[in-house]
């Protein structure tokens, strides 16, 4: 039985949160605010984390970039009131793996949680593996990557996206498929996050040097490539 810990001061959602997922065969815990949340979260196992951002005595995005931290590997969902494709690019950059607005369907929050720990379970613990790519190089077990020999520092999305590119060079990798393989969400083609984040690694891998590695086919997505 999955463990899943919600950190939520709403009394009604969590309380919906809880029986939702208890109908689901989830076992539940509740805290009731960010401090809460933390000390519970550190001293227990949790499989899943759902945190909202707007929580009193510690926010839900300090919150994410603490467990991050602590527990890189603890899917966390980020759920809040926010929508704007801003509000959503900062709780993703936080270290959140995916983020659901509130008013929400039950079924479909259930679904997600059940994505990330599939992605999560799956995932391979980092074992010396090291990606590279005409003088860019990550290494899966420092958490670091390097473009000849200067170090540059990615936030734990930007570095999740590059990985995928990484392990996917020279082949176009459309919206969708980055939105499933990254993030492990369906892509919502009314937003636009995931240009946004090609934008912020761009800026970092790219800029200041003469040749460039990320490049977009109109139309299609993005490849990892040298032209």
């Amino acid at each position: 039985m999955h463990r899943i810990l919600i950190i939520e001061d709403d009394p009604r959602v969590s309380a919906l949160l809880r029986r939702g997922l208890e109908e689901e065969g989830f076992a539940v815990a509740h805290a009731p605010d960010g401090l809460q949340g933390r000390e519970m979260a550190l001293q227990n196992d949790y499989d899943a984390l759902i945190v909202d951002v707007m929580l009193p005595a510690l926010d839900g995005l300090t919150l994410c970039k603490h467990f991050r931290k602590a527990r890189p590997r603890l899917p966390i969902l980020m759920l809040t009131a926010l929508g704007a494709t801003d509000d959503k690019v900062s709780g993703l950059d936080a270290g959140a793996d995916d983020y659901l607005v509130k008013p929400f369907e039950m079924r479909e929050l259930v679904a997600r949680i059940r994505a990330l720990l599939r992605r999560y379970a799956e995932r391979p613990e980092p074992g010396g593996a090291l990606l590279t790519f005409n003088g860019l190089e990550m290494n899966l077990d420092t958490l670091t990557v390097r473009r000849e020999g200067r170090e540059i520092r990615l936030t734990p999305k930007e570095f999740k996206l590059l990985e995928y590119f990484l392990r996917n060079p020279n082949r176009v990798l459309t919206r969708a498929e980055i939105a499933e393989n990254v993030w492990g969400i369906h892509f919502d083609t009314g937003t636009n996050f995931i240009d946004v984040y090609i934008n912020y690694l761009r800026n970092k891998v790219d800029k200041g040097f003469a040749q460039k590695l990320i490049h977009t086919r109109p139309g299609m997505g993005f490849i990892l490539k040298v032209e």
